[in-house]
């Protein structure tokens, strides 16, 4: 069914509707604006049925989304997809990587693992409890999840879970690929989705990390009340703290789209060379891999600036953009799904999404005809709590100045300066020495049992030992590591085999103080069943790397 078209709809056809219209700013000067004649708080009127239709979108958005980017995630690493390169999409092709694939839905149900938090513990529910529940979660999850996870499980609650000192991760884009659900319970009031960010992102991020969630938060919850993307954009990176790396990245996008309105290959070659640099994930740094928030954040906002508003070309950019190509598109289809309403999604995209819509995602009691109910549920108990209003047939919005959120920086003077080969594994100990300021070993707990020498050689020089860590679903042994440096002990470390408590890497220590430095790792109760395989070590300084080649 399509929106109503009435006077009070119209309000977000304008192309500008905040810049148009002085009682619905949000650029304004006051914090909160009064309406000149009866002196309450302004608001932007919008037609229930509208807003429900603008929440089943951006649900329905992000699934698409996650789904036509599935068969190019990750394949296409510092490079773009070019165009005569077709990316499928048809009948049957959702439910086929449903049945394939149930763990690539992991934007999704993520997402939807934090609504039915609130739905349990209500709005208001705190940072602490939001953690514990997700602590308790038995599906996969990896990278800044996962460290996260892990944290929690070993007494580091949060924000100090998502803190880039306990977590090599905090960078990453954790936060950003589950920040949707945010956006759709606060509709055109991002404050109000700046505050549940903080409860929920500073559990698996900070910093850039954090940001990526933030800013993905506000250009949903600005997308229900206007259809100019340029503006979303550029409203949205006001709750970005200027002079941050995360701030200075998407201005970047937003300076480039100027001065090439047509040709974004030409955005993300500048971006490649300006920003593609991961500093804290193992798996990427100094490696074509590039998760971190910064970069992949800036490929929504490019996709929404050339995508135009076209559903198609949006989520079709954003997949070409390469990287984590599958949730990219997921975000910015669904804030292209919010902006166009459900009701205003192609068929061709929406037909084969339909025959999951009631189907329970995997580890989970909650489907997506679960989540339009729950999403529109939340946002009207906050759009009550935050001083608007609500019948059966229409929603008051209350307006506010946007407000940035505090100031964080992960990696302060923390660079790499070297991705040294270890390739070893440790049945006892382990020694190393570096100079720089910090380091991390990238490696795994292995369950060797039942695996011959030659073919744990082969998979791992080929694929890594990555593999083998996810093995494990129930696998009750823990390996516990002493950590020392410079002949002091510096911590003990528990290393699960089982996939969901697993921690991702042996150990890493950063902000130590410049110098020469020799780090111990003891085993101390081996198990011949279980290796730890070291890949790789990374050293840090707190001076960039300079290039070593004679001038000539």
């Amino acid at each position: 069914m399509n929106p109503p078209k009435n006077p009070e709809y119209m309000l977000c056809k304008f192309t500008k509707i905040f810049l148009l219209s002085a009682v619905v700013s949000v650029v304004g000067n006051s914090a909160c604006h009064k309406n000149r004649n009866t002196g309450e708080p302004a608001c932007i009127k919008i037609p229930t049925e509208t807003l429900q239709d603008k929440i089943k979108g951006g649900w329905a958005g992000q699934t698409i989304g996650v789904v036509y980017g599935a068969q190019t995630e990750f394949k296409f690493q510092g490079t773009t997809i070019q165009d005569y390169q077709p990316i499928k999409w048809g009948k049957g092709f959702v439910k086929y990587w449903w049945d394939k694939k149930p763990g690539l839905f992991d934007d999704i149900y993520n997402d939807l693992t934090f609504a039915e938090i609130f739905e349990k513990y209500g709005l208001d529910v705190s940072a602490d409890t939001i953690a514990s529940h997700f602590a308790a979660t038995e599906f996969h999850l990896a990278h800044a999840n996962q460290m996260a996870r892990y944290n929690l499980r070993n007494g580091i609650r949060t924000p100090l879970s998502g803190n880039w000192l306990n977590n090599p991760h905090a960078d990453d884009l954790d936060f950003q690929i589950e920040a949707d659900f945010i956006g759709l319970m606060a509709p055109g009031m991002p404050n109000k989705a700046n505050e549940i960010a903080n409860r929920v992102g500073h559990i698996m991020n900070s910093g850039d990390g954090f940001y990526g969630g933030v800013f993905v938060a506000n250009l949903y919850a600005l997308a229900f009340v206007s259809n100019d993307v340029q503006f979303i954009v550029n409203e949205a990176l006001k709750s970005i703290p200027e002079g941050t790396q995360f701030h200075s990245c998407i201005s970047d996008v937003i300076k480039w789209h100027r001065q090439h309105p047509d040709e974004w290959q030409w955005t993300w070659f500048e971006l490649h060379k300006k920003w593609n640099k991961d500093v804290g994930c193992p798996k990427g740094v100094f490696l074509s891999f590039n998760i971190d928030a910064k970069i992949n954040s800036a490929y929504v906002a490019l996709a929404l600036l050339y995508g135009q508003g076209s559903f198609s070309r949006t989520i079709d950019i954003a997949t070409r953009c390469g990287q984590d190509s599958d949730c990219n598109p997921s975000t910015a289809g669904g804030i292209l799904g919010v902006m166009l309403g459900y009701s205003n999604i192609p068929a061709f995209w929406l037909d084969p999404l339909r025959e999951i819509e009631v189907l329970d995602f995997k580890d989970t009691h909650v489907s997506l005809a679960k989540a339009y109910e729950l999403s529109l549920k939340h946002a009207l108990q906050l759009i009550t709590l935050s001083g608007g209003k609500t019948d059966s047939t229409t929603v008051c919005i209350p307006v506010e100045k946007i407000e940035p959120v505090a100031f964080e920086q992960n990696f302060i003077h923390t660079y790499p300066k070297a991705r040294e080969r270890i390739d070893r594994s440790i049945t006892d100990t382990f020694s190393f020495s570096f100079e720089g300021n910090g380091y991390i070993l990238y490696g795994n707990l292995v369950k060797c049992k039942g695996i011959s020498n030659e073919y744990f050689t082969r998979i791992a020089n080929k694929f890594g030992t990555e593999v083998f860590a996810l093995a494990e679903p129930n696998d009750p042994y823990v390996a516990e590591l002493e950590i020392w440096i410079d002949g002091e002990l510096d911590q003990h470390v528990r290393m699960p085999m089982k996939n969901t408590s697993r921690r991702l890497e042996p150990a890493w220590k950063y902000l130590l103080e410049e110098g020469m430095h020799q780090v111990m790792i003891k085993w101390i109760n081996q198990n011949p069943d279980y290796l730890i395989h070291i890949n790789d070590v990374i050293i840090y300084s707190q001076s960039p790397p300079m290039n070593n080649l004679p001038l000539e």
